[in-house]
């Protein structure tokens, strides 16, 4: 059965996926496009204003890194004036008072600021670069700028012990709201998996950590946090289900459903550079393709949750199961689940915990971080990572 279509609520604007950071996680694809590939700003002035003439209410402008776009100010002013919610999600690089002023001045409703961890030497590892001072630099010139803020934390195995830290962070910032968000397993996330999952003694005592501060914070600071997919009973409705809340428009216009949708095989993505964004999301093959319920397999076709997660992530699918129309793996339904139960059992195994990096999953070519100098404890060694590079 066809439900009504709705319009979209957000507009994800990957202005360029250049970046100075390198980070291990990364949501960007493997295949990063160069700035000469980049929409030019009077395309991206045209898609917003044909995002809220569709009923978009929010612009999150987004990378790699929007500050590595020399006119970030005027792209702003560009969303602001199509009458959008404007959102920057920033490393805070390359930022100075005088910018962050400019991009208030012109419309800037909300910053969202992203946080390696709490200590310099993680937060420097994860990202392969130095960029833990500067971020707190940004954090004190946020007080003193009228703009909504957010603070992102990006957990894993690697910075989840510094839970207390990141949280006495946010309370002495100007933020509202912090998200504590474990790592999504796609991307970057996935070449780099193995020393990115966290163990299930450290779930639950992060879990126990973020609930008491929910609960403390109450009426200050809204606390949010993401249970890694891995260990949940039953998967989210990734982006709120495909094609029906969010279009994500990459850096050269491809429009998408999702972050990591261009993996799928098979799917053609229509351009902002050829086609409207409402033709596209009521009439593009790639939104269409696992819009509503009718393409789902059991368990899904039948299971009551089907109006609820939608099956989960079709990238996820694809990564573990091989098909992107199976049932999520995470699912404790899906008859993949065993495969996700396999990886947990290994991470969390007595010989595993003592040797937490002794067998690296690497995709592809690895690329080497910048030298930090020494950046390991002789309790837990450097892993090998797989480093985003910075495309030209």
């Amino acid at each position: 059965m066809t439900e009504p279509l709705v319009h979209p609520l957000a507009l994800i604007a990957e202005v360029t996926h250049r970046c100075p950071l390198h980070c291990v996680y990364c949501s960007n694809p493997l295949e990063l496009k160069n700035r000469a590939d980049e929409l030019p700003i009077d395309v991206w002035s045209r898609v917003f204003q044909e995002a809220a003439t569709a009923g978009v209410l929010q612009a999150d402008l987004t990378g790699g890194e929007p500050l590595a776009r020399p006119d970030i100010i005027d792209l702003v002013r560009a969303a602001r004036s199509a009458g959008l919610y404007v959102s920057l999600i920033t490393s805070g690089m390359p930022l100075d008072e005088a910018r962050l002023a400019n991009l208030v001045e012109a419309g800037l409703d909300h910053l969202q600021l992203s946080f390696q961890g709490a200590h310099e030497e993680t937060a420097n590892e994860i990202s392969g670069t130095k960029a833990h001072a500067q971020k707190l630099r940004v954090l004190e010139w946020l007080k003193k700028v009228r703009v909504a803020v957010t603070l992102n934390f990006v957990i894993h195995r690697r910075n989840i012990d510094q839970l207390e830290e990141m949280l006495q962070l946010a309370e002495s910032s100007s933020a509202t709201r912090v998200e504590f968000a474990n790592v999504q397993y796609y991307g970057w996330a996935f070449a780099n998996r193995e020393h990115l999952l966290p163990t299930r003694a450290q779930l639950d005592h992060s879990l126990e950590i973020l609930k008491q501060a929910e609960e403390r914070l109450r009426g200050k600071i809204r606390v949010e946090f993401v249970v890694p997919d891995y260990y949940a009973k039953y998967p989210k409705a990734c982006m709120g289900g495909w094609g029906r809340k969010l279009m994500l428009i990459t850096p050269s216009g491809d429009a998408l459903p999702c972050h990591a949708a261009q993996i799928i095989p098979n799917l053609r993505f229509d351009n902002v550079r050829d086609h409207s964004l409402r033709d596209i999301w009521e009439t593009s093959d790639a939104f269409q393709q696992f819009r509503g319920a009718d393409w789902m397999q059991e368990p899904c076709k039948t299971c009551d949750r089907r109006t609820q997660d939608f099956g989960g992530c079709r990238c996820q699918a694809l990564l573990l199961a091989g098909d992107p129309a199976a049932t999520d793996p995470v699912c404790s339904l899906s008859p993949n689940r065993p495969k996700v139960d396999t990886i947990l059992a290994s991470l969390n195994s007595s010989s595993h915990l003592a040797h937490p990096n002794s067998s690296p999953l690497l995709v592809g070519a690895q690329h080497a971080a910048p030298h930090l100098g020494n950046q390991t404890t002789p309790q837990e060694p450097r892993p090998a990572w797989l480093y985003r590079p910075n495309p030209a």
